[in-house]
């Protein structure tokens, strides 16, 4: 998508979409814009044009921003012109940002060059599926026939027999290369080469089907070489994600760009705590602790919110008390040792350093049990230790502190509750071939939305001991268990089980 598609749609009041839209299109999307769908699917009912054309002038004239979505390009096929006809007809100004027409994208996607120095100088886009209420054909298959390139036909799934007929008997050769994608640059692409003659038999028997776009040229041949969405190590792997949706992006993100098709199925939602007593009071002496230790993103950002609202920043780690930071010149801070940090994992760690703090102890293992371990010669007896984590967390790491002899304060600084997933995810999980966990509690969540239909066949994939645990106990068998726990080791230990 490009620049200026994305900020008009942050920027609309309301937004008339297509079917084909890519996914996350509305991400962006201001949470008061009216999103209307107005998609239209083969064989399906669907708005038509007069009402869409109609009820964007009703917008425009009610005095809202509006954005018509479409997937492509509005001019390729997409009857933008229409569209803006009637915009025009009814005196509304109107901009069209251009987009990238799926005849050149998704050939791309499949690694089918359009145009190519040695093979086609030209190319010719066609509709494959006329308006049915034309008295007879507009093209002009003569030509179709001797053009000098490639043919590329949108829509022409459901007429590819008899458009494939009318090529070769006005003189376009049987044995020309032909391809077939299903679903270009979207989840689950498919591409099926043949011949001109015999690609219709191929899709049939591959069961392709609309959306598609049907290539005819000498350059079909260069995917063999070219092709490269297929390569992927994840290509045609059905996975779902299972963190808390304001995470789960970056990791489905990067699975996307592995290849797989994602399942975004949140079992999670964080709910801060930042309001209670504890919060506020360890906050308030934050200075006085010897050890503060942190076991995940989520506890570093909601501490860093809750330091802002008591107007202190990074510096009240070292004990720098409130009225040195706002310039009152106290002293009192100058003899004490700043706080020893302790974190969890790779993400707490780059987490701290986002708000200026660099860990200090950080275990190679990203277990609670490990962090006991790396903090054996910190003393801590008789010194203030504050833990702050998730309210469910296990209780390993302060009782092995206070068995030291530290005065440990544990604050729970958000809690996990469940989420209730979208039904038509759910159903779309239970293809998966892959389900991961990322802690306990998306275990125990997922079993519950699932209601006992967990996705068969599907291989667990854990972050962690913990989180496989709690799978077993769930009567699950843990197929493959990250060696490094975090997200990047979950997605490692995936790469090496999805790998030939």
């Amino acid at each position: 998508m490009t620049a200026r598609s994305l900020e008009l749609i942050a920027s609309a009041d309301a937004i008339f979409h297509d079917r084909l839209i890519p996914p996350g299109a509305l991400t962006g999307a201001r949470e008061d814009a009216e999103l209307v769908y107005v998609g239209k699917a083969p064989g399906k009912p669907s708005v038509p044009q007069e009402e869409i054309s109609e009820r964007l002038v009703e917008a425009a004239q009610a005095g809202k921003s509006v954005v018509r979505l479409k997937g492509g390009d509005p001019f390729v096929f997409g009857r933008g012109g229409e569209e803006g006809e009637g915009l025009r007809e009814a005196g509304i100004e109107f901009e069209v940002v251009p987009g990238i027409t799926a005849g050149v994208a998704a050939s791309a996607y499949a690694g089918i060059p359009v145009t190519h120095r040695d093979d086609a100088s030209a190319v010719a886009f066609v509709t494959g599926h006329e308006d049915p209420e034309k008295s007879e054909t507009a093209l002009d298959w003569d030509a179709l026939a001797r053009f000098p390139g490639t043919l590329v036909f949108y829509m022409g799934v459901k007429r590819l027999d008899d458009n494939a007929k009318a090529l070769i008997e006005a003189g376009r050769s049987a044995e020309e290369p032909a391809a077939a994608v299903e679903r270009g640059t979207m989840e689950g692409q498919r591409t099926v080469v043949a011949t001109l003659g015999t690609l219709a038999q191929a899709v049939e028997s591959e069961q392709i089907g609309a959306p598609a776009l049907i290539v005819v040229g000498e350059v079909v041949r260069r995917r063999e070489t070219l092709a490269w969405l297929e390569r992927r190590p994840l290509h045609g792997r059905h996975v779902v994600v299972t963190r808390a949706r304001a995470q789960a992006s970056g990791l489905a993100a990067t699975l996307r760009n592995l290849g797989a098709e994602v399942v975004e199925l949140p079992a999670i939602r964080i709910v801060p705590r930042l309001e209670s007593d504890d919060v506020k009071r360890a906050v308030e002496r934050i200075g006085d602790y010897t050890l503060i230790c942190l076991t995940s993103p989520n506890g570093v950002h909601l501490l860093f919110d809750a330091l802002r609202e008591a107007d202190l920043d990074a510096r009240a780690f070292g004990g720098t008390p409130k009225q040195q930071q706002v310039g009152e010149g106290s002293s009192s801070a100058a003899g004490r040792a700043r706080a020893t940090v302790a974190a969890i994992g790779p993400g707490t760690v780059r987490a701290l350093s986002e708000h200026g703090i660099v860990a200090d102890v950080v275990p190679e293992r990203f277990v609670a049990e490990a962090l006991v371990e790396a903090l054996a010669s910190v003393d801590v007896e008789g010194k203030r230790v504050l833990i702050a984590r998730a309210a469910e967390a296990r209780d390993v790491l302060p009782d092995a502190l206070r068995e030291r002899g530290g005065e440990v304060d544990v604050v729970a600084l958000y809690e996990t509750v469940r989420e209730t997933p979208a039904p038509e995810a759910i159903e779309a999980a239970q293809s998966a071939d892959y389900v991961t966990f990322t802690s306990s509690s998306t275990v125990r969540n997922l079993i519950e939305a699932f209601g006992g239909r967990f996705p068969a066949g599907a291989r667990v994939v854990s972050i962690g001991p913990v989180t496989s645990e709690a799978a077993r106990g769930a009567n699950l068998e843990v197929h493959i268990e990250a060696e490094r726990h975090d997200i990047g080791g979950l997605v490692d230990a995936l790469l090496a089980d999805a790998s030939p």
